[in-house]
């Protein structure tokens, strides 16, 4: 069914994505596409696609633009499509990020029991720590109903309409 809806929404938003790629282009030059290889279920590795928001270790102006609107995730369709993420789950990390938080060991294996998401709870939150995002990630995985996702998504569909401080502001306010 994600997938069915994957397709679905790529091509209603195929026309934004079109214009978020030229915009690359024009502006920054070519890849206008960000491949990295990041841990999903079972911390099996594939490659996320996110449009290009840096050049250089610096955010460029529409790439600013495309952060704070979360346009720069949607090309992570692509990976729902593929059967690598899910809509909504605990975010995909790379192997460094995984070390780096020493969530690697049998405590964090249940993270690693679901699909990664292209939104989720721990990115809704302002709170940026490693103990918020386990505790969310975590909250997610033994907590997860049609309710709680929905609420998620439209958080997230907000983000697009509004921006992430916005939403995030009126969420943990």
């Amino acid at each position: 069914m994600q997938q069915f809806i994957a397709l679905l929404s790529l091509t209603l938003i195929s026309p934004l994505l079109i214009l978020a790629g030229l915009l690359i282009l024009i502006l920054d030059g070519l890849p206008i596409f960000f491949l990295q290889k990041r841990l999903g279920k079972q911390q099996k590795l594939f490659s996320i696609i996110k449009f290009r928001t840096m050049r250089n270790d610096n955010i460029t102006a529409i790439g600013k633009i495309y952060r704070s609107l979360g346009i720069d995730e949607l090309p992570q369709l692509i990976n729902v499509l593929r059967g690598e993420m899910n809509f909504i789950g605990p975010r995909p990390l790379t192997l460094n990020d995984c070390d780096r938080l020493g969530w690697n060991t049998p405590y964090y294996a249940i993270r690693w029991q679901t699909k990664p998401g292209i939104t989720g709870l721990a990115q809704l939150t302002p709170i940026c720590h490693k103990k918020m995002s386990w505790f969310f990630d975590r909250y997610y995985v033994t907590h997860q109903s049609v309710i709680l996702n929905i609420k998620i998504i439209s958080c997230s569909l907000l983000i697009l309409i509004v921006g992430k401080n916005r939403v995030r502001h009126w969420i943990w306010k």
